[in-house]
């Protein structure tokens, strides 16, 4: 593979107009499929296996007008009670948008100023596209503003809405650059892996977007897929600028050095990406239709950015030359001549680290292992709920109509339970709304409602707690135990119940897979099992110690404020695997690049010790910058309205925090040094069978030799 993607890059900076042309029409390929046949995101919940599913089937069956979708308009007047002749006529306007079953009566408050309709739809929430279920609503209220009454939205239409700002990617991208120019001190250089990153992201982008014309992708899939490309994608390019950067300082040609770079340092983009895409399959393992469509985006934007930097890569830096350097650097160069080696540089910082915690790498290696320890404690008390208008900015409507809610009629009012009964199984809807009025965690329940048939009937029952509550939860399960066959608790809440106790369950298949698929692979790539073993337990450390702070920035609301919150807020269901996955692929990226390095000096010198140290001096400043770069792009994703999103950016900014200081800088370079030889052990029957990929770029190292 080195020598093939010597090759390759050779070729692209000898003939780069080839390649950006290639790269040009393939981009504008991928975005003319997109418009022409791409397909809109939208969330697919229908769950099969779930308890809350066969009521949901059973209403979409026998209730057809209550099977949808539903949308909550809170009306609220700030000078009395809300004219009754103003509710009538907004209920009449709603009750003829296109989609609505029926309009509930109006529900007043105790005082009359808040009112509530309850709007239900005989569609799904996925039949409507951008703002088509939205407008219509805003349009229908629009004259009980003006009469002077305030008027909020909730339920499922408007939730579903809530899309994800845009202006996150800016400003991580913005921050990114700024660092790319301190790192390099050229314009050139820094904007090069930045532009590789963009192309990368718009081909999966455009692919994302004409996937959905097949097949469901959530309405957050494409953010999160561009959030992990724009950092994979500049992390690649930045690795193969500089080691295209050190070719040119070593007296090689342009053409050389991107032949060199691509040969070496490609090999590592190569297998880090590989291992990110390893890491994407548990997604499907979640046994949720939404988790396939975050695994199918990420997937294709990540392969994008990966064949994005081993060809556009080397046809840019062909095209740069030399104003990949500095300009001091350059003026050097061309004093002394490409063919001159310069002068030796003062031993890295990283190199003196690395020398002193091998000195004594116990105590270091303790007190890191000690460090993660406690900052994963908080993991145990860790809740997941998937978010919905509670976790909301107080300035989103959908949180504002919440919390008129929860006010004026109690906080179980904002999550009602949906309560379908099968009439052909002998059960009388009568005697099951007694029950449920009967629980000490049901608040109010409604008369039975029975369909025209008279086959089936529903009940509605709203919780004394609100949905967040893990009272709800108990409640849920509570009532199921006590309610006979063919009752179902179904409805937003119960799915929500569902939703987070399949996941909970699933989350140890997808880490027993990932780890093992993960250590299989790099046993493959560094022929060395006790190295592969290793990765997969610092990175499980790194993931739980990730956990941990997100339950004490979220759920114990040590940060929740700052970032734009109004409190404490469970952790989004869908953000636990979702994390993993890729934290494990992002981790398994720097584990690749260092002990590539590390493996290639102890190829060369035998000496276990001096290979880290070795490794550390190469890789430490281009692994702290790649890791800059990721935090800046993944802490621009963390001011995201949407908290999914949110969650997201601060979990993967702080990960990566975490692994580049305490793991890569303390944790590997103590445990190497402990393990001395016995890191690159393999049995005989074991060295036999493996290929020989050769990640560190032996033969491209031996082919300039031979130059």
């Amino acid at each position: 593979m080195s020598t093939f993607l010597y090759r390759v890059g050779s070729a692209g900076a000898a003939h780069p107009w080839r390649i950006l042309s290639l790269w040009a029409a393939i981009l504008a390929t991928a975005v003319t499929l997109a418009v022409v046949a791409g397909g809109e995101t939208r969330d697919d919940y229908d769950i099969p296996g779930l308890a809350s599913t066969p009521g949901a089937h059973l209403l979409a069956d026998r209730f057809p007008a209550m099977s949808g979708t539903d949308a909550r308009v809170v009306v609220h007047s700030p000078d009395g009670a809300v004219p009754a002749a103003e509710l009538s006529s907004l209920g009449e306007r709603l009750a003829e948008l296109p989609g609505v079953g029926f309009v509930a009566p109006p529900r007043l408050s105790d005082g009359g100023d808040t009112a509530i309709l309850d709007v239900r739809y005989s569609i799904p929430v996925t039949d409507f596209t951008g703002s088509e279920g939205t407008d219509p609503l805003e349009a229908a209220a629009a004259d009980t503003r003006t009469a002077g009454l305030q008027v909020e939205f909730g339920g499922e239409v408007h939730e579903n809405n809530s899309a994800p700002s845009g202006s996150a990617e800016l400003i991580g991208i913005g921050v990114a650059l700024l660092i790319l120019v301190f790192a390099f001190g050229s314009v050139v250089a820094a904007g090069l892996p930045l532009l590789v990153a963009l192309t990368g992201v718009g081909v999966g982008g455009a692919l994302i977007t004409a996937a959905a014309a097949v097949t469901d992708v959530s309405t957050i899939a494409p953010t999160i897929a561009t959030m992990v490309g724009i950092g994979v994608g500049i992390d690649y390019a930045l690795l193969l600028v500089t080691r295209y950067a050190d070719g040119l300082r070593d007296g090689m040609a342009p053409r050389e050095a991107a032949g060199y770079a691509n040969g070496t340092a490609g090999v590592s983009v190569v297998f880090a990406g590989s291992t990110v895409l390893v890491s994407l399959f548990g997604l499907r393992l979640a046994g949720l239709p939404v988790y396939s469509s975050f695994g199918y985006a990420t997937f294709l934007t990540v392969g994008a950015v990966m064949l994005a930097a081993i060809t556009l890569v080397p046809a840019l830096c062909g095209l740069a030359g030399l104003r990949v350097l500095g300009r001091q650097r350059r003026g050097v160069l061309g004093r002394r001549g490409r063919a001159s080696r310069p002068r030796a540089a003062r031993e890295p910082l990283t190199a003196r680290w690395a020398r002193r915690v091998g000195r004594r790498p116990w105590p270091w290696a303790v007190g890191a292992l000690l460090l993660l320890l406690l900052l994963a404690a908080p993991v145990l008390q860790m809740r997941t709920w998937p978010q919905d208008a509670g976790s909301a900015p107080t300035s989103n409507t959908i949180r504002v109509a919440h919390d008129l809610v929860a006010a004026e009629f109690g906080p179980g009012t904002n999550g009602p339970l949906l309560v379908a009964v099968d009439r052909s199984s002998g059960v009388d809807p009568t005697a099951v709304a007694a029950t449920l009025s009967q629980d000490p965690g049901i608040a109010r329940v409604t008369p039975p409602i029975v369909n025209a048939d008279g086959r089936a009937a529903v009940v509605t029952a709203e919780p004394t707690t609100a949905p967040q509550n893990e009272a709800t939860t108990e409640t849920v399960h509570r009532l199921r135990a006590s309610l006979p066959a063919g009752v179902h608790i179904t409805g937003v809440t119960a799915t929500f119940v569902d939703i987070s106790a399949r996941l909970a369950e699933r989350l140890w298949l997808v880490v027993g897979i990932v780890v093992a698929l993960s250590v299989a692979l790099l046993t493959v790539v560094f022929r060395a099992p006790v190295v592969a073993v290793k990765a997969a337990a610092m990175n499980l450390l790194s993931v739980a110690a990730t956990y941990g702070v997100m339950v004490a920035v979220f759920q114990w609301g040590w940060g929740a404020t700052a970032l734009g919150l109004p409190g404490r807020t469970p952790v989004s269901s869908w953000v636990p695997i979702l994390m993993f996955t890729i934290l494990f692929g992002l981790s398994m990226d720097y584990e690749v690049f260092l002990l590539s390095r590390v493996r290639e000096m102890w190829l060369r010198s035998g000496d276990p010790h001096g290979a880290v140290v070795q490794g550390l001096a190469a890789t430490g400043r281009v692994i702290t910058s790649a890791a800059a770069i990721m935090i800046a792009v993944f802490t621009g994703f963390a001011l995201d309205a949407d908290v999914t999103v949110k969650m997201l950016g601060v979990g993967l900014a702080v990960a990566v925090l975490i692994d580049v200081t305490i793991v890569r800088m303390v944790l590997v370079p103590a445990t190497m040094a402990l393990l001395g030889r016995f890191n690159w052990w393999a049995p005989a029957w074991l060295e036999r069978t493996l290929p020989n990929l050769d990640v560190e770029g032996g033969a491209t190292e031996e082919r300039l030799a031979r130059v």
